[in-house]
């Protein structure tokens, strides 16, 4: 009997057992339609508009030209010179962040984490907006303070600055984690041997942290290629693919350009994906595994400590300044002009803007249970249970978080926008929105779950009888509930301050806060907008603080989200 025959037969045995429970099958079918049509067929839907003339011909004349023009070349590299260099930059700040925290004995480690937390909490473009309240034409440093009239951080380096501040927390968590996985003796037997600590750094430190600068270096750059709303907020003349798309599709009404640029970011964005997780995901130089059999001895060398403690603490008050000035706006009449204490902004926003603060709330609620249910389903099934087309859900499910939000938004607009799944305009397609966005992060922690709890718990309740649906409500999902809960914070987090993809798809009837905070940037109405961020961070600061409160009742952990 041939390997390929054997491997048939056994696929045939598990497709049998799968048709034995109709709850599994309905499952697996469920699923695979539901990654079909608002996975797969919104992205075919842009390559089909970028690769296919009107006669229904395949070309790719269309892109080629696209790419020709002068300003798309020059919008093409801006994206991945930003892209490299936030990606240099932040893996730069982020090690040394968390070699600060995992191997120096310096003060202030809770603020380091609290910096890692504000940017999941707050809108995406929240920096951007503090930075030009604090640097721009009127910012309070600039004009204020130095008395300068032509300040312009707008374009390139503001840009930069910003997404350099912004990402650098989700590498630095990446690098924590990687660093804490060194065990002790390693370094310390390097020491014993007489290198100094520079030897033992390069020699050591580095080439067994180098698969996991390479994944935050890969993280940053589709995250920065990705962003949308700090190029429009502070971006200036500096376009990059993200905010092209949309100028050109909702701006100029040219699709057909639209298009093609969005294939083009998702092609840079899947390709940074794949090489993240199927090449780099399966290198690791740390050889030790299991708990470490003593505390690592934090180095204490004043030489080495004083430095790392000055420029971390440094660049952590920075950030949370900028942050602070997000509800000192709100309160000022005019930012530059009138610095004198006001409510007038949130009652303009009591009065105008309660709708929006209501609408992303309750899509927000919506989308978080069905997403947190869907994600640990196909973990469960990904990890538990064998059948045909397995690896195709895994790699379309997860395959999510690779696609810029500009790209989902466009690609909603022109997959749902006509008979027979007719959704613009609706609060479902947002919510769609959500979950397909939101779902790879509870995919991810209900593997890893997963994988750390024996099966043999659940083949015995199978082997007593019970069904695929009762293992998972009554075994496996009690079994993984801390990673379940995450899940759901991170889903409505994600949810509140999402802008890039569900601008494309709210309407006069269905408007989102990140949204009309934009709004209020573009126009200048820097207070209001603040009081929006404000009114915004304070909702999901008391929805994780009153989870993690029940969550704690319940005996159960929430690791992630430390507010």
């Amino acid at each position: 009997m041939t390997k390929r025959t054997r491997v048939f037969r056994t696929q045939v045995r598990d497709f049998q057992k799968i048709l034995r429970d109709p709850v599994l099958f309905m499952s697996i079918l469920l699923i695979g339609v539901f990654l079909i049509t608002f996975v797969l067929y919104p992205i075919g839907k842009i390559l089909i508009g970028s690769f296919v003339d009107d006669s229904g011909n395949y070309t790719i004349s269309h892109v080629v030209s696209t790419l020709q023009r002068t300003e798309n070349r020059g919008v093409l590299k801006n994206t991945i010179v930003l892209g490299a260099l936030a990606g240099i930059i932040s893996t730069f700040i982020a090690f040394l962040f968390a070699y600060a925290d995992a191997f120096v004995n310096i003060k202030f480690k809770r603020l380091f984490n609290m910096v890692s937390i504000l940017p999941i909490i707050s809108p995406p473009f929240a920096l951007g907006m503090s930075f030009i309240m604090l640097f721009g034409q009127r910012g309070i440093i600039t004009h204020k303070l130095l008395g300068m009239q032509n300040s312009n951080i707008y374009g390139f380096r503001g840009l930069l600055t910003v997404q350099v501040l912004a990402f650098f927390p989700t590498a630095y968590l990446l690098l924590l984690g990687v660093l804490k996985q060194i065990d002790p003796s390693i370094d310390e037997a390097s020491r014993n041997l007489g290198a100094s600590r520079w030897e033992v750094f390069r020699t050591v430190i580095l080439p067994l942290s180098k698969p996991g600068l390479l994944n935050a270096f890969l993280l940053v750059f589709i995250q920065s290629v990705a962003d949308f709303g700090n190029v429009m907020v502070i971006g200036g003349n500096y376009n990059t693919l993200s905010a092209q798309v949309y100028m050109q599709s909702m701006g100029n009404y040219d699709l057909k350009t639209g298009t093609a640029l969005a294939s083009v970011l998702l092609s840079i964005s899947v390709t940074m994906f794949i090489i993240q997780k199927y090449w780099l995901g399966s290198k690791s130089y740390v050889t030790v595994t299991g708990k470490p059999s003593r505390e690592r001895v934090l180095i204490d060398d004043r030489h080495i400590k004083y430095p790392v403690q000055i420029l971390c603490t440094l660049i952590a008050i920075f950030i949370i300044v900028l942050y602070v000035l997000i509800p000192i706006g709100s309160i000022v009449r005019v930012w530059g002009v009138d610095y004198s204490l006001t409510l007038d902004h949130y009652r303009y926003i009591y009065k105008m803007g309660s709708k929006f603060i209501i609408d992303t709330t309750k899509i927000s609620l919506i989308a978080t249970p069905i997403t947190g249910v869907l994600a640990m389903v196909i973990a469960f099934l990904i990890v538990r249970k064998d059948f045909f087309g397995k690896r195709a859900i895994e790699f379309i499910s997860l395959l999510a978080m690779a696609i810029p939000g500009t790209v989902v938004g466009m690609g909603y607009v022109l997959a749902f926008n006509t008979y027979p799944i007719m959704l613009t305009g609706t609060a479902t397609i947002i919510i769609l929105t959500f979950i397909v966005r939101n779902m790879p992060t509870g995919i991810r922690s209900g593997i890893v779950s997963l994988q750390q709890i024996d099966s043999a718990i659940e083949e015995a309740a199978q082997d007593l009888g019970a069904s695929s649906f009762k293992v998972f409500t009554s075994v496996t999902i009690p079994l993984i509930k801390s990673a379940f809960f995450n899940g759901l914070v991170y889903s409505f987090v994600k949810s509140m301050t999402a802008v890039s993809a569900v601008i494309f798809l709210v309407s006069a009837r269905h408007n989102l806060l990140t949204v009309e905070i934009m709004s209020q940037v573009d126009t200048g109405r820097l207070g209001v907008a603040s009081g929006y961020s404000t009114i915004l961070i304070l909702i999901v600061v008391g929805f994780v603080a009153l989870l993690r409160v029940l969550l704690g009742k319940m005996d159960i952990k929430t690791e992630g989200l430390d507010i």
